[in-house]
């Protein structure tokens, strides 16, 4: 089930993430750490896919940056071509631009613990949001000194939290603590956790819906670009899941519940990366400890079923997949090999 791949090897340096770029179409950044993450320093590469034989692209290091601890996520600005967020080890998030050497334009250090995920809003452009394992999900503006909001999402950590892609005040988080939660940013923030608790010593933010959606870890989520309200979770209990929230009324706090519309049993360990496709409703891609990146429809058709394609040429877990935006069925996918492969669906 495998067809060629172009790779990259950064010798070194596990791979935790990569973003394609929104404005650039050969453009893609990976965030990365030394001794998989464990200790030490991170580096941010940025990598050209130029077309190539064969239909595959040329994949090139066009500079790294260096990092004091490790990277865990990055994502491209929606309002400025050349600059970036990254999430680190450290608990901080910082701005880079690409046509800058060195350092950071910017650095933000609120996070207590290792921030995990960062993901930059393509609605309100000027705004992105981060998740760490201090339970919190921040959001901020780049020209901002400190962070606009706090919310107390979880009381454990937030692998990912994703802005809606349809509605620019809808926020989805996912936790250690098996849930899914949706938080609207406009609504009051604050609900009282039990008859002899105050939400001062243990404060967590009121969530417009919460959706026990696993027995274990959900380490990552994602919005269908097309169908508002339906996300896909996956993690520990190695299958994905995909979540019908019509239910969801917004402005009111305090819903569980979301209608599971389908599982996706297939991957041997851990799912550790869940992204819909850019171009089609029913396809998403999978990467998973079990060192495969997979491709997924919910529509299956006779003798197919739901797996589409399988790709295993990494020999590390794979941790990091994504979709080209402007290169329909290009997808990538990165892992703690430190290899970087393009390939086509």
């Amino acid at each position: 089930m495998n067809s060629p791949s172009s790779v990259l090897h950064t010798p070194g340096f596990a791979h935790y993430a990569l973003a394609w770029s929104p404005f650039h179409t050969t453009r893609l950044a990976l965030a990365s750490s030394a001794n998989f993450g464990l200790v030490g320093n991170g580096r941010l590469h940025l990598v050209s896919a130029n077309p190539g034989i064969g239909g595959l692209p040329t994949l090139t290091l066009d500079k790294h940056y260096e990092t004091q601890d490790g990277l865990y996520d990055v994502a491209w600005s929606e309002i400025h071509e050349n600059q970036l967020v990254t999430a680190s080890g450290d608990g901080s998030l910082r701005l880079w631009d690409v046509m800058l050497s060195d350092l950071p334009i910017r650095a933000w250090q609120e996070h207590t613990r290792e921030v995990f995920s960062v993901d930059w809003s393509n609605i309100k452009k000027d705004t992105f949001a981060s998740s760490s394992w201090d339970g919190t999900i921040k959001v901020w503006m780049p020209d901002r000194p400190h962070s606009l909001t706090t919310v107390q999402a979880h009381h454990s950590c937030v692998y990912q939290a994703l802005f809606s892609p349809h509605q620019p005040d809808i926020l989805a988080s996912c936790s250690t603590d098996g849930t899914l939660k949706l938080f609207d940013l406009r609504t009051p923030s604050y609900l009282t956790t039990g008859p002899n608790t105050n939400t001062f010593v243990n404060p967590l933010s009121a969530a417009a819906l919460t959706i026990p959606a696993s027995g274990t870890e959900i380490l990552s989520i994602d919005w269908n670009k097309y169908r508002p309200m339906v996300l896909a979770s996956a993690g520990v209990d190695k299958l994905v899941k995909v979540w019908d929230c019509r239910m969801v009324k917004l402005g009111e706090t305090a819903q569980v519940g979301g209608i599971c519309e389908t599982q996706l049993p297939g991957h041997e360990y851990a799912v550790r990366k869940v992204q819909w496709s850019p171009h089609h409703a029913d396809i998403l891609a999978t990467a998973s400890y079990d060192m495969t990146c997979r491709v997924w429809t919910t529509t299956p058709v006779p003798e197919r079923g739901q797996l589409l394609y399988i790709h295993d040429p990494h020999t590390e877990f794979v941790v990091g997949c994504g979709w080209s935006i402007f290169e329909e069925g290009t997808l990538a996918s990165c892992g703690w090999d430190s290899r970087l492969n393009v390939f086509r669906v």
